[in-house]
C-alpha cells in the first residue's frame, strides 16, 4: 500500500496540467469543478486506506520511505558527497497533516464549484488550486530538506497566483482611512515578506549541511538524536528555521502579508488558512522536533513571539469591520497559539490545534464567503445585520465555527487550545506569563468572534433594500455542514487523560516526537486540580467574551460608540494595526525604493554601466566615422593612396 505514495502527490499534478492546457477550451463549468475537486478528492481517498492500513500495523512499522528518483547527486570531497532524491516519506505525523491537506482541500473545492461559477478566469482558478495542492503535499511528505523546500516555495508561488487572481480589481487596504490598492500589491506584498522567511530557511538548510553532511531527515535527525547537548550552531539552525516559519505562518514581524491575503477569493483565503501555506511553518518546526531540543533558547523566543502574536492579533480583530479580515486577524493569532505550543515544547498539542483549526477556519472563512456571495459582493459588517434569516444554513454552520474557535466545549477548538495554555502554564519550558498571554488572548477571541457573529447576522438590518440576500447553492453549503460537524467531533481525537480521555491524537505522534522529548527530558505531570481549576478558568473567560460581546452589539450599540470615541487614540491604533504597515513602508520600503532610484539606478545603473555601454557604442561610432572616410568610392584617391603607400615603402627599403 505504501508504494502508492507518491499518487497522492501525482492526481492533483495530473489535474492542474490537464486544467492548464485544455482547461480553456472546456466549456463546461461542472466538468472542470469536477476533474479540479477528483483530483484532490482521489489523494484524500488514498491518504486515508494509508491511514487505516497503518492503523493495523506496530508503531515502529509505521514509517515508509518510497524512493522515486536521485534528483541531485555530486562530489564535496575526497572522501564526502551531497545526494537528495525525490523520496516521499509516510509516517504518522506526514500521513496526518497529508488527510488535512486532501481532506479540507477536496472540501474547499467543491465549494468552489459553486462560489466562482460565472467567473471568466473559472479553469485557471481550479489550476491554481490543484497547483496549491501539488506544492503543499510536496511539503509535507518530502523526506529531506531541499524537497521540503521546493514544496516550500511553491506554496509561495501558488499564494501569488491566487491572491492575485483578480488582478484587475482594487480592494480596501484597511487602515482608518482606507485607501484601496489592486489585487496584484497584495500578492506582491506575500511574495516578498515570504522571501525574508525563505532566506532564513536557505541559510538554515546551509548550515544543517555543514554540521550533519547531509539534508535527508533520517541522517539528520538519526545524527542529532545522538548528540549529548547542542551548540551555538544548534541556536542559529532553530533561529533560522523559525525565522522561515514567521514568514510562512504569519508570526511577528512577518505577519503583515496575511491580512492582505484577503484580496483573493474567498476559497483562497479558506486554504491558505486552514489546509495549506501559513500551516508550513508550523508543521516544518515540528518535523524538526529533536532539533529544537538541542536548542531550548530557540523554543524560547519561538514561545514568546507566538504569545506575542496571538494577544497582538487578537486586539487587532477587535476593531475590524472587513468580515474576512477580521478571520485573518484570527488566524495570526491562532497561529500564534500554536507556536506557543511548540515553544513549550507540547508539539503534539501545537499539531492538535493546528487539526482543529483546519476545520472550523475552513469553515468562518467559507460561511464568510456565503455571505458575501449573498451580499452582493459587500464584506463590512457593519452594513449587514439579521441575516440569519436569510442564510439559515450558513448562519448556524458558522457559530458551530465561532463556539469552537472561542474554546467551549465540547467544541473542538476548546480541547486543542486548553491542551496548549495547560501546556504553557505546566511545562518546564513555559511560565505563568505565557499562559496569562495566551487565555486574556483567548478571551479577545471570543468577544471578537462573536461581535462579527451579532453585526453579521443577528440585530437589525443595515442594509439597503436593494440588497436581497439568498442562502447559498448546495455546492456551497454542503461543505459548510461537513465541516461544521468536524468542528463539533475534532476535538475528541485529543481529550486529555485528565478528562477521562487517551489522548489518542497524542499517543499517534508520541514516536515522532519520543526522540525531542527525551533529549528536553520531559516529565508527565499526574491530573492535579490545578489543571481543572484552569480549564474552568478559561471556559469562563471565553464564556464572559461571548457574553460581553452579544451585549454591547445587541443590546447596547451604544456602548461600543462611545468607547470609539472615548479611546479614540487606542481606537485608530489597533484599526491600523498598529502602524506597522507605516512604519515598514518608512524604515524598509521608501529608503530602498530610494536607495534603488538614486544610487543604484541613476548612479550604478545609468552613470556606469549603462554609460559604459553607452561610451564603447560612441568610441566604436567616432572611430568608423574617420575609417569611413577612407571608403570614398573614388578610383582616383585609391590610385593616389596606391601610389602613395608603394613610395613609402621603397623610401623605408633605401633607408634601410
Amino acid at each position: 500500500m505504501f508504494s502508492y505514495t507518491p499518487l497522492i502527490v501525482l492526481f492533483p499534478l495530473l489535474g492542474f496540467v490537464f486544467l492548464g492546457l485544455f482547461g480553456s477550451r472546456v466549456k463546461n463549468e461542472k466538468l472542470l469543478g469536477i476533474i479540479g475537486s477528483g483530483s484532490v478528492g482521489l489523494s484524500f481517498l488514498l491518504a486515508a486506506s494509508l491511514f487505516a492500513t497503518m492503523l493495523g500495523l506496530h508503531p515502529e512499522e509505521r514509517k515508509h520511505v518510497v524512493e522515486l528518483f536521485t534528483w541531485i547527486s555530486a562530489f564535496t570531497g575526497s572522501s564526502s558527497s551531497f545526494s537528495v532524491s525525490v523520496a516521499y516519506q509516510i509516517d504518522q505525523l506526514s500521513v496526518l497533516m497529508t488527510l488535512i491537506v486532501t481532506g479540507v482541500g477536496f472540501l474547499i473545492h467543491v465549494y468552489s464549484i459553486g462560489y466562482m461559477h460565472g467567473d471568466p478566469g473559472y479553469w485557471r482558478f481550479f489550476a491554481y488550486l490543484n497547483l496549491f495542492i501539488f506544492a503543499m503535499l510536496n511539503l509535507v511528505l518530502a523526506d529531506n530538506f531541499l524537497l521540503m523546500f521546493l514544496g516550500w516555495e511553491g506554496v509561495g508561488l501558488c499564494s501569488y497566483l491566487l491572491i492575485g487572481f483578480w488582478h484587475d480589481r482594487k480592494f480596501e487596504t484597511g487602515g482608518y482611512k482606507p485607501g484601496t490598492a489592486m489585487t496584484g500589491d497584495a500578492a506582491k506584498k506575500a511574495f516578498v515578506v515570504n522571501r525574508i522567511g525563505d532566506f532564513g530557511f536557505l541559510l538554515a538548510m546551509f548550515l544543517i549541511f555543514v554540521h550533519f553532511g547531509s539534508l535527508n531527515f533520517d541522517a539528520v535527525f538519526g545524527r542529532a538524536a545522538a548528540l549529548s547537548e547542542g551548540s551555538n550552531a544548534m541556536l542559529w539552525i532553530g533561529l533560522l528555521l523559525f525565522l522561515g516559519a514567521t514568514g510562512k505562518s504569519a508570526q511577528i514581524p512577518l505577519f503583515v502579508w496575511l491580512p492582505d491575503a484577503m484580496a483573493g477569493p474567498t476559497p483562497v483565503s479558506a486554504l491558505i488558512h486552514a489546509a495549506t501555506m501559513v500551516t508550513a511553518g508550523v508543521y516544518m518546526v515540528a518535523r524538526c522536533s529533536v532539533l529544537y531540543a538541542l536548542a531550548p533558547e530557540a523554543l524560547q523566543v519561538m514561545a514568546v513571539v507566538g504569545a506575542l502574536t496571538a494577544l497582538m492579533a487578537a486586539t487587532i480583530g477587535l476593531v475590524q469591520n472587513d468580515i474576512k479580515k477580521v478571520l485573518a486577524y484570527s488566524t495570526v493569532s491562532q497561529l500564534g497559539y500554536m507556536f506557543l505550543g511548540m515553544g513549550v515544547a507540547a508539539f503534539s498539542a501545537g499539531i492538535f490545534h493546528l487539526l482543529t483549526h483546519a476545520f472550523f477556519k475552513a469553515l468562518l472563512f467559507l460561511g464568510s464567503g456565503a455571505v458575501i456571495h449573498a451580499m452582493h459582493g459587500e464584506q463590512d459588517i457593519q452594513k449587514m445585520g439579521s441575516l440569519k434569516h436569510h442564510l439559515p444554513t450558513t448562519y448556524k454552520t458558522f457559530l458551530i465555527g465561532a463556539i469552537a474557535i472561542a474554546g467551549i466545549p465540547p467544541f473542538a477548538g476548546f480541547f486543542s487550545k486548553d491542551e496548549i495554555l495547560w501546556k504553557a502554564f505546566s511545562s518546564e519550558h513555559g511560565s505563568v506569563v505565557l499562559w496569562a498571554v495566551g487565555v486574556i488572548g483567548a478571551a479577545l477571541t471570543a468577544f471578537y468572534m462573536f461581535r462579527l457573529v451579532s453585526l453579521t447576522f443577528e440585530g437589525e438590518k443595515r442594509y439597503g433594500a436593494d440588497v436581497h440576500p439568498h442562502e447559498a447553492p448546495k455546492t456551497m453549503t454542503i461543505p459548510l455542514v461537513v465541516l461544521a460537524f468536524l468542528s463539533i467531533v475534532g476535538g475528541f481525537l485529543g481529550v486529555p487523560e485528565s478528562l477521562f480521555g487517551g489522548n489518542a491524537l497524542e499517543h499517534w505522534l508520541e514516536p515522532i516526537f519520543a526522540p525531542a522529548y527525551d533529549k528536553l527530558r520531559m516529565s508527565s505531570h499526574p491530573v492535579e486540580i490545578t489543571e481543572y481549576l484552569l480549564m474552568v478558568l478559561s471556559v469562563g473567560v471565553a464564556a464572559a467574551g461571548i457574553y460581553a460581546a452579544r451585549a454591547v452589539y445587541l443590546r447596547r450599540a451604544d456602548i461600543a460608540e462611545r468607547w470609539k470615541t472615548k479611546y479614540a487614540t487606542s481606537y485608530k491604533l489597533l484599526f491600523n494595526k498598529y502602524y506597522l504597515d507605516e512604519a515598514y513602508d518608512a524604515v524598509i520600503v521608501t529608503p530602498t525604493v530610494r536607495v534603488s532610484a538614486g544610487f543604484l539606478w541613476k548612479g550604478i545603473d545609468v552613470a556606469v554601466i549603462d554609460g559604459i555601454v553607452d561610451g564603447s557604442a560612441r568610441l566604436i561610432a567616432t572611430v568608423a566615422q574617420g575609417i569611413r572616410r577612407v571608403q570614398t568610392g573614388i578610383a582616383q584617391q585609391y590610385a593616389t593612396v596606391f601610389v602613395g603607400g608603394i613610395f613609402l615603402i621603397l623610401m623605408w627599403l633605401i633607408l634601410q
